[in-house]
């Protein structure tokens, strides 16, 4: 399923004591994505890096948030930096949180176990995919005592949705993100023009286990074509009350969805066009986030994910009013490239520009930064 490591080469110096890595290791996130894009096979990389129809959407996802200016203030005390904040009442190191990926084997044997102990080593959550490689337990066993969420597909056969809730909450998941903005799936053509299928010994147990079809390889495309598309507000909001734990709506691209959302008292949304893979020419999330934010106020709280790469993206998203950034595609390259390892080192890497971005524009905490810290377009 990986490349042989022998081909990576950012093309600085020597190569390392490790085979296959560069002896400088990755300085930020696009560093990262190229060594990925060698580690991985042509058919999981185009599922992992491509985006629907002519990409439109992908790409403005990443370039909207330097659109945006940022605004220093100086002659601030900024000897102390805190990059520390919480998430629905959960304290961790930076304001990144790992979103949920699909089919996280695909990049390394261990998948979403990995990715589960790189986001503890990085002090942050950690979101499963319904669509993982490895169940719910396993990954709750990997990293004992983390924080984590699942993210939950409704589907038309209710059963199905509820047993994989009920081991969400009988595994210590803390939150349920619901994901609502793909009814089918985007015409993704990466995938179409390589003929790309999840590799033999890659499957999805625990919506088999749900179904009652372990033992059955099942696949993202049968899996969403099982999502129900007739799901509406009035079944989140009753789904929300039968729940015993928070629940996020993931898929909010409008102020009035956003307003819909807090109406019914979700814990919170996360501002999202699932990674530029669904509806092509939506508008990029770093546009959308401002608008949302002034349509709920502090009814709920507002996630954002979708391009980001840099602590600076990050600074401009807290700035505009998000409370946190998720992050999917640079977690999952950090997964590719060295496991666990990579994870956390691809936040922490965030992090340490999130300091440096804090740190000069006079905002020792994270709750200091504000709307006058940024300029819009």
């Amino acid at each position: 399923m990986k490349r042989d490591r022998t081909r990576v080469d950012l093309g600085r110096g020597k190569r390392s004591a490790r085979v296959g890595f560069p002896a400088v290791d990755p300085l930020n996130i696009a560093d990262y994505e190229r060594v990925a894009s060698e580690l991985l096979e042509p058919g999981p990389l185009a599922y992992y890096a491509g985006g629907a129809a002519d990409e439109h959407t992908l790409r403005a996802n990443v370039a909207a948030w330097s659109d945006y200016e940022l605004c220093p203030r100086v002659l601030v005390d900024v000897s102390r930096i805190d990059t520390r904040t919480t998430v629905l009442g959960t304290e961790i190191a930076q304001p990144v949180i790992v979103a949920p990926v699909a089919l996280q084997k695909m990049a390394t044997a261990e998948g979403e176990r990995d990715m589960a102990r790189g986001a503890a080593a990085a002090n942050t959550i950690m979101t499963l995919s319904t669509i993982a490689t490895a169940t719910l337990r396993e990954v709750a066993e990997a990293a004992p005592g983390a924080p984590r969420w699942f993210q939950v597909y409704v589907f038309r056969d209710r059963g199905v949705t509820q047993a994989l809730v009920d081991e969400a909450v009988d595994c210590g998941f803390e939150a349920l993100v619901v994901t609502v903005d793909a009814p089918v799936p985007g015409h993704r053509e990466r995938d179409l023009r390589l003929g790309f299928a999840v590799p033999e010994g890659v499957d999805v147990p625990a919506v088999s286990a749900a179904r009652g079809t372990t033992g059955e390889r099942i696949g993202p495309g049968e899996i969403l074509g099982l999502i129900d598309p007739a799901l509406s507000w009035r079944d989140v909001e009753a789904l929300t009350a039968q729940w015993p734990l928070p629940v996020l709506i993931k898929g909010i691209q409008t102020a009035a969805d956003a307003t819909l959302a807090a109406d019914i008292g979700v814990a919170g949304i996360v501002v999202s066009n699932h990674g530029g893979r669904q509806l092509d020419t939506v508008a990029p999330t770093a546009r959308m986030l401002p608008r949302i934010v002034d349509a709920v106020g502090e009814r709920t709280e507002v996630l954002v994910d979708g391009g980001i790469r840099r602590g600076s993206d990050i600074a401009t998203a807290l700035a505009l009013g998000a409370r946190a950034v998720l992050v999917g595609r640079p977690a999952l390259y950090g997964l590719a490239v060295d496991g666990a390892a990579g994870v956390a080192r691809v936040v922490e890497i965030l992090r340490a520009e999130l300091r440096t971005a804090m740190t000069l524009l006079g905002t020792p905490t994270v709750a200091d930064i504000t709307s006058e810290h940024v300029r819009a377009p």
